[in-house]
């Protein structure tokens, strides 16, 4: 873990330079450490949403689990760490949901590149909106939300701001139906936001 926190230390350093980067490819390392179970049909449905949301902007993303980072990765880079269960299970079980989806870190009112987003409460909210043939494609769904829930936490990280949109995916609260509907978008506002320094 110190190897890892002392790569993404160094990372931190490139991310100050983002906004001056205005309108010009950024390239951006995003490194996944899940700390409970999870499935690959959910992560890759949660890149395909997260690279759908942010298909406007100039971000390519490359994608790495934590185990895959070395002492060095190119480009800029972002940590978000899964806590608790990322798997929807047939039979419901009882979860706190009040409470945020996920936070991003911020040291002296300044957000950081470290993101963690809280599974169990992806999950039930997620699972509160799903209905009859929906559970056939829970992996699907909840992949979806997760890639809602940190393209969410992105915007905050890349604008280096704690505001929150007035539409799309950086609202304030996302509801179930809101995380597993068919679409959602990052707003015009949004786009701007990750090329403007607070």
């Amino acid at each position: 873990m110190r190897h890892l926190i002392c790569a993404l230390s160094a990372a931190v350093l490139t991310v100050s330079a983002w906004g001056a980067e205005a309108r010009h490819p950024i390239p951006l390392t995003i490194v996944l450490d899940f700390r409970g179970p999870h499935t690959e049909r959910s992560v890759t449905e949660m890149k395909h949403e997260f690279e759908s949301l942010i298909k406007d902007s100039s971000i390519s993303v490359d994608w790495r689990m934590r185990g895959e980072v070395k002492s060095e990765v190119a480009g800029n880079l972002v940590l978000v760490r899964f806590q608790g269960k990322c798997v929807l299970e047939p039979a419901p079980y009882l979860i706190d949901e009040r409470g945020p989806l996920a936070f991003s870190y911020s040291t002296n009112g300044s957000v950081q590149p470290f993101s963690e987003v809280a599974c169990d409460r992806v999950v039930a909210l997620a699972r509160s909106a799903m209905s009859g043939g929906d559970f056939a494609h829970a992996d699907l769904l909840l992949g979806r939300a997760l890639g809602r829930v940190v393209a969410h936490e992105l915007v905050h990280i890349l604008a280096k701001s704690a505001d929150h949109g007035h539409d799309g995916v950086t609202t304030p609260a996302l509801s179930g139906l809101r995380l597993i509907a068919p679409e959602m978008h990052l707003s015009a506002t949004d786009l701007e936001r990750i090329y403007t320094v607070p």
